[in-house]
């Protein structure tokens, strides 16, 4: 778990809460740098570091994605896993008012609302996966067991082939 209660953010304080088991990573950052960089950072397997997207359905509603840093998000697969006609990226100005959180520390846990949340069915190769604890410089790794104690989510093929 974390180290002390200084360091702890919001994602991990609700993983606490909800009796969620994970370890929380931290690495020296000026900014956002991508998924991948994280990953050698941390000495992760790349396709293990999942990053969070958040996306609008042509219904308007909207949607969250997790796909491992190593690809992007198949926007026709994405619409198709939420029963959407389309799905578009939402614009990044509208990324903190909309969840609480910046690019680059963007978390399916803990956003202002709840959205449908989908993750990459690669995420099931793997024991544990890692994904941004709601602050640059803070990842958390945990099991999909472990994070369904938290979230709601649905493993989906929505990624694009590396």
């Amino acid at each position: 778990m974390g180290k002390n209660n200084t360091n702890k953010t919001n994602v991990m304080r609700i993983l606490d809460r909800k009796k969620a088991t994970y370890t929380a990573h931290e690495y020296e950052s000026t900014g956002a740098i991508s998924g991948t960089e994280v990953a050698a950072t941390l000495g992760q397997d790349e396709r293990q570091v999942f990053k969070t997207l958040v996306t609008t359905g042509h219904s308007k509603q909207h949607y969250v994605f997790m796909v491992p840093v190593t690809g992007g998000l198949d926007l026709k697969k994405a619409a198709k896993a939420a029963g959407e006609k389309s799905i578009e990226m939402i614009k990044e100005k509208e990324l903190l008012p909309l969840t609480g959180y910046v690019h680059g520390g963007c978390s399916p846990v803990g956003m202002k609302k709840f959205f449908p949340t989908f993750i990459d069915r690669t995420a099931a190769d793997f024991d544990t996966i890692m994904f941004s604890a709601g602050r640059i410089g803070y990842q958390i790794q945990t099991s999909t067991d472990e994070l369904a104690k938290v979230i709601e989510f649905t493993l989906a093929d929505v990624r694009t082939e590396e």
